[in-house]
Order: structure tokens, then C-alpha cells, then sequence
């Protein structure tokens, strides 16, 4: 069978003097029904090229399934009296979402979501959010995976659902003190959160009132309740800069006032406990503070350091109980869970003195040399219990309750992983590459105690390195399939993330992007000269902004790789930064630049997958994407396929594969999203047993 070309349509863009051609920019026209013919036969070609790998993706899939445990429940979590859970049944796709009361009455059913998806292809619940007197349940529902969202509510006394059906939102709500408001936020034509409505429990949406509306369009609008209750937080929020407004949830119809008012380059967030407010920022601190103010003072004039910054850890965010905080801090690339114990002021002066006493200030203690740690359900305010997660890449998820004040542990579950798992049938290690300007890179890696590192194993290299987003060393079952079939598996924390403090993000982004790219190079290097990876068997994969980062290191170093995975790529970086009317652009000129400046047009022009691909022999590549995606749009990688195509100078396989019927977070059901990944896996478990010359 022969691989679709896509018919050259050419159109001209030009800017700063400088004229580009997009033979295929005619792809972006969604309701076309030749675009649609051409999805289509993108993915016949890829079911034709791959008909040989059906068995293995079979067995994957079955395998991967067999490890999980399907009639599995999530630990519970105490609010307001009851007990929620997550549930699944054996053979459903969805969970349902059960509550009980303390007192140990019937279990009651907030949401059967299997039974809600029965007549959709695509189906996500987001935000569900109980009412104060624990009557109501709103929740966000999308059926199409463009992330937005109805808002639907229902009455847990009657079972029935509310008539009130509110559309176009974020799928997120918050309740007034009295269950009477609900709050919530609405998305433009770009799917930009810009205004925050106040609903009326039996009104007509048409009749919300608008209680803000973020007229600049870098700016996100969203809502929250505080942890304490007492306040519903108005926030608006770019990439370098956030703005608060505080609403008392007892006076839902009231004014809101501002907390700090927004400034260029100022970050920060907030937290309310009792007459205080809590604020991590970066003001005078790169890597972050915790800061303290009065609250009635809440203009930065008043903070005052209970945390100082610190250039060697980066304080990225914070639980806060009645009588504690829980700070996540990030040392060395790790998460460290410190506990502070607070005082009880009575007056300003002494906000920030810390309570005397041996059990003031503690970390949590980890052993593992690579791990995450990261706190969970933490829906208590006046609770001295922390609840936290813990994994590494050969221990699976697992749930602890810890004592604040005895510092007591108790492990509440760990994901059970059926068959014949033993994580002593596995290695990980953190090892170091280092960059081409002398940076060294970590790398979190895993592999099987029998896989040979003489050079001579496959080797799968991950990495996503943009918005400062920290990729730990995480466990996956669906892993376990690749390193049993003797795979390394490599984790790049490459720069464009945080893992080593504020300064590894901000040398990875804007006029310092390439560094995500080189870096993870020096990686894929250095793993073939530590004979982790044979040479001809380095496979690399990653999606969304990492899928960017497929794009350009295949431009820059086509001959690395024995093959690429890009999921949902970034990879029209100048176009779809150019246009404003799509998702998430104007938000994220902090992040890559404005191209509307010369400056910054011809910086992201150098690196852009797209614009940058060229006449040479390009490694085999699967690419991946959702016609309904919202955060990267169809059409970027069905373009870049199509150019690949059009200019490789090899036999290599380029395969597109769109799911026609969900968009950035791939397949809703538990088990449609694992034959996604077996797909994945079966691709690239075929190549690494062909002989590359």
C-alpha cells in the first residue's frame, strides 16, 4: 500500500520582510471532508504498514491489562462527614465515584460514570466539587475530548439532576458557603478561561452575572476555594505574572477585593489560615519564598519571610492545615515533604515566628536514591493527618497517611500489580549526562537485572523539558512490558523543566530553547557511550511540547535515533504562534516569544520542526494525534507528515495515526488508553528487532 501525499496547496506567509510557503496549510480546514478523507487514509496506510504487529499489540494489550487489578478502589478520603471513593468493576472503562458517612450508613452513589459514557465514543468528568451541606455534586462533562466542558449538577438527596445545565467552561466550579452560588468560569473562542460567572441554583445560565473578566488575553481566568473555607479566590494568571481576588464564600454576592495587584514578573500564590494569608512567591526570590501577611494588609508592602529563598532549592508548593503547613520542596531534582509547625499569633508582629519546640520544622525521610513524593487528598483543614503519594521507577504508586505532629507513617495502600512482579527483577539508577556547554543533565533509568549494558539493548530515552513542568522518575505496569523484552528506559530531566531549581527552566525556554534540544542529545550520547544503548536501537518518544522536542532533534540529529514516537507534537511552532485565535497562544508568548517580533520570529523559525525539515534521511517515526484536540491542533502533525514524506531522502517509515474521536489526552476508557499504548510499545518492539545497517 502506498502512503497518502497530500495534495501541495501553496500559501504564502510573510512577515518581517521574510516569505514562507505552507503547501499543506490547507490541512487546517476540520470540517473539510477532504481533510477527513485524508485522516482516514493516514490511518489505513498505518493499520496496512502495521497489520504485522497486530499479534504483538495484542499480547501487549493483554498483558498490560492482566497486571492491573480491575475491580480496584481508590484509599478513601474523609470531607465533611463522609468517605469518598474511586471504584472500578471488572470490565468497565469508567469508575464510579461512591461516598459513605463516618457513622458507617449506606453507601451512597455520587456518579456511575460507566453508565454515563454507555452512548458517547469519547467521555471525561472533571471537577466534581460536593456542596457545603453535602447535598449537591457539580461536575464538568466533555463527550468530544476538546476540553470543554458542561457543567451539570445533581441533588445526592433526590438522585435527580438539577435542570441547571451551564456550557463552555473549564469543567471546574466552586460552591458558595450556603449551596445556593456556584462559581465557575467560561471560555472564549480561542478556549481562553476569561470571565467568572456566579450561577443561581435554579436560574437560566443566560441569566449568570459576571462577577470578573480578564480583558487581557495572556492572561487565564479560574476560581477556587480556599483550604480554610472561608474564601472564594478570584485568580488570573499568565506565565510570569498572577492577580488574586478574594470574595468572601459567606457573602457570595458581594464585591471582591483585590489581594496584590498584578506586576510584570511577579508570581504568587495563596493560602488562608485563620487571620493570615500565606504566600509562596518570587519576589526577591528566584526559587521561591513563603511569605506571611495580616488578613487585612494583603498588598506585598505588608509579607513578611517565614521561608527565605534559597539558591539550592526550589519551594514549589504548599498544603496548608489549621495548625500546619506542608511545604514541596525540590533539592537535586528530588521532592522533600517539610512539615511546619505553625504558631497561633496574637498579633502582626509575630506572623512569622515560628512555635518553639523540637517538631517546629522536619522533612519526611526517603531512602530510594530516585523516587517521587508528592501530596494527595488533603481535604481536611483541621486535621493533624498528611495524606502523600510515593513512587519510584520500580515501586508502584503507593498511599501513606502521616502523623504531623508523632510523625508516624502508615502505608494505606499500594497499587497492586498482578502476576508475577517483583520490583528485585529490576534496576534503577540516576546517572548524569552532561551537555554540550558542561551542564550535566540527570537521567533517571530502569531496566531489568538480566538486560545486558554492553551496548547491545534497546533503549527507549523519554523527555518533555517546556513550562517548567518537572518529569520524576515514576512507575508504570505498562513499562514493565518494554523491560522485560530487555528495553532500557531512560528518563531525560532536561532543561525546560524545574527539576534543578527556577534557573533549568528559564535556561530551556524563550532565546535559550535550544538547550531543551542539545540536552537532550547529550543524553541519547551519553547512553550509547555507556553502552546502556546499542547504537543502532536508541528510540525516542515524547508528546505535546515533547513532542516539539521529537521534531527538532530528529532535524538536528536524524541519524541518533533508531526511531521516534511524537505524540500530539508541537510541531508548527511560527504558525501557531503567529495566530492568535488559536488555543493557547497568546498565553505562551512568555514561554516560546511573541513571533511578532523580529527577534523572537527568527529564534523559534530556527528550531521549528516543521519549518525546519529539509532534504535527508530521517529515522523511521510514529506519529500520533486527536482530531478533536484542543491544545495542539490536528493539523500540525498531519502537516509535518506530510512534508516529511514529501522531503526524506530514505525509505524510512513515517506512520500518522489520529483517533477521530478524542483530542489531546488521547482515549477516555482505562482500556481503550492501554491499547494506545500497546500500540506504541508493539511499534517500537518491532523495530528494535530489525537489522539496521
Amino acid at each position: 500500500m502506498q502512503a497518502p501525499i497530500a495534495k501541495k496547496q501553496p500559501k504564502l506567509l510573510s512577515i518581517h520582510g521574510h516569505d514562507r510557503i505552507d503547501d499543506y496549510y490547507w490541512l487546517n480546514q476540520r470540517e473539510d471532508p477532504e481533510v477527513i478523507a485524508h485522516l482516514e487514509a493516514e490511518n489505513a496506510y498505518f493499520a496496512a504498514q502495521t497489520k504485522e504487529q497486530e499479534p504483538l499489540r495484542e499480547t501487549l494489550f493483554q498483558e498490560i491489562k492482566g497486571r492491573i487489578k480491575e475491580d480496584d478502589a481508590s484509599v478513601p478520603y474523609v470531607r465533611r462527614g463522609y468517605r469518598y471513593q474511586t471504584r472500578y468493576a471488572i470490565g468497565e472503562q469508567y469508575p464510579s465515584y461512591v461516598r459513605t458517612p463516618v457513622d458507617g450508613s449506606n453507601e451512597e452513589m455520587v456518579l456511575h460514570i460507566n453508565e454515563m459514557a454507555a452512548p458517547y465514543d469519547y467521555y471525561e468528568v472533571t471537577g466534581l466539587n460536593v456542596s457545603d451541606d453535602n447535598r449537591y455534586v457539580a461536575y464538568g462533562e466533555d463527550t468530544i475530548g476538546r476540553r470543554v466542558y458542561t457543567l451539570h449538577i445533581k441533588d445526592l438527596l433526590t438522585g435527580q439532576y438539577l435542570p441547571d445545565q451551564i456550557p463552555n467552561t473549564t469543567g471546574g466550579s466552586v460552591w458558595s458557603a450556603d449551596g445556593q452560588y456556584l462559581f465557575y468560569s467560561v471560555k472564549d473562542e480561542a478556549l481562553r478561561p476569561y470571565k467568572i460567572m456566579r450561577h443561581r441554583l435554579g436560574t437560566a445560565p443566560q441569566d449568570d452575572v459576571v462577577i470578573y473578566e480578564e480583558s487581557d488575553d495572556t492572561f487565564r481566568a479560574f476560581v477556587y476555594r480556599s483550604q480554610s473555607m472561608k474564601y472564594i479566590i478570584l485568580g488570573s494568571a499568565q506565565t510570569l505574572s498572577m492577580e488574586y481576588h478574594l470574595l468572601r464564600a459567606d457573602d457570595p454576592t458581594g464585591e471582591p477585593r483585590v489581594f496584590q495587584p498584578r506586576e510584570r514578573e511577579l508570581e504568587y500564590s495563596i493560602e488562608h489560615i485563620e487571620e493570615r494569608f500565606y504566600v509562596l512567591t518570587n519576589l526577591n526570590a528566584k526559587n521561591f519564598q513563603l511569605m506571611v501577611t495580616p488578613e487585612t494588609q494583603t498588598g506585598k508592602a505588608h509579607w513578611r519571610t517565614v521561608i527565605p529563598h534559597r539558591a539550592d532549592v526550589l519551594l514549589e508548593g504548599i498544603d496548608v492545615f489549621r495548625h500546619f503547613i506542608v511545604l514541596s520542596e525540590r533539592k537535586d531534582g528530588l521532592t522533600q515533604l517539610r512539615v511546619l509547625d505553625l504558631p497561633t499569633p496574637t498579633n502582626p508582629e509575630d506572623l512569622a515566628t515560628p512555635r518553639p519546640g523540637t517538631n517546629e520544622d522536619h522533612y519526611l525521610e526517603f531512602k530510594d536514591g530516585a523516587y517521587m513524593a508528592y501530596t494527595t487528598q488533603n481535604l481536611e483543614f483541621d486535621t493533624e493527618l498528611l495524606r502523600f503519594g510515593y513512587q519510584s521507577m520500580t515501586t508502584p504508586p503507593s498511599t501513606y497517611d502521616y502523623h504531623l505532629r508523632t510523625h508516624e507513617r502508615t502505608l494505606l495502600k499500594r497499587q497492586p500489580v498482578l502476576g508475577d512482579f517483583d520490583p528485585m527483577f529490576y534496576t534503577s539508577e540516576r546517572q548524569f549526562a552532561v551537555a554540550s556547554d558542561g551542564t550535566r543533565i540527570p537521567l533517571s533509568i530502569v531496566y531489568h537485572r538480566d538486560t545486558p549494558l554492553d551496548g547491545t539493548s534497546p533503549t527507549l530515552l523519554y523527555a518533555y523539558g517546556s513550562y517548567g513542568h518537572s518529569l520524576d522518575p515514576y512507575f508504570s505496569i505498562a513499562r514493565l512490558s518494554l523491560l522485560d523484552r530487555g528495553f532500557v528506559y531512560a528518563i531525560a530531566h532536561i532543561r525546560g523543566g524545574e527539576e534543578m531549581g527556577r534557573h533549568w527552566y528559564d535556561d530551556g525556554k524563550l532565546l535559550k530553547k535550544m538547550n531543551t534540544f542539545t540536552d537532550f542529545i547529550a543524553a541519547g550520547e551519553w547512553l550509547i557511550t555507556r553502552k546502556y544503548a546499542a547504537p543502532k536501537k536508541l528510540f525516542a518518544m515524547g508528546g505535546s511540547a515533547g513532542g516539539l522536542l521529537m521534531g527538532a532533534v530528529v532535524n538536528l540529529r536524524p541519524e541518533l535515533w533508531a526511531g521516534i514516537v511524537a505524540a500530539v507534537p508541537f510541531v508548527d511552532v511560527v504558525t501557531t504562534m503567529l495566530d492568535n485565535s488559536i488555543p493557547l497562544t497568546t498565553g505562551e508568548y512568555d514561554e516560546w516569544g511573541n513571533p511578532n517580533l523580529p527577534e523572537y520570529y527568527e529564534y523559534i523559525l530556527s528550531y521549528s520542526p516543521y519549518d525546519q525539515v529539509t532534504a535527508k534521511a530521517y529515522p523511521p517515526m510514529l506519529v500520533t494525534t486527536g482530531l478533536h484536540d484542543s491544545q495542539v491542533q490536528y493539523w500540525e502533525p498531519a502537516k509535518w507528515v506530510a512534508k516529511l514524506r514529501e522531503l526524506k531522502t530514505n525509505d524510512a517509515q513515517i506512520l500518522l495515526h489520529t483517533n477521530m474521536e478524542a483530542g489531546h489526552g488521547g482515549a477516555s476508557g482505562r482500556f481503550d488508553a492501554i491499547r494506545e499504548i500497546a500500540r506504541d510499545y508493539a511499534w517500537l518492539i518491532y523495530r528494535s528487532t530489525l537489522e539496521v545497517e
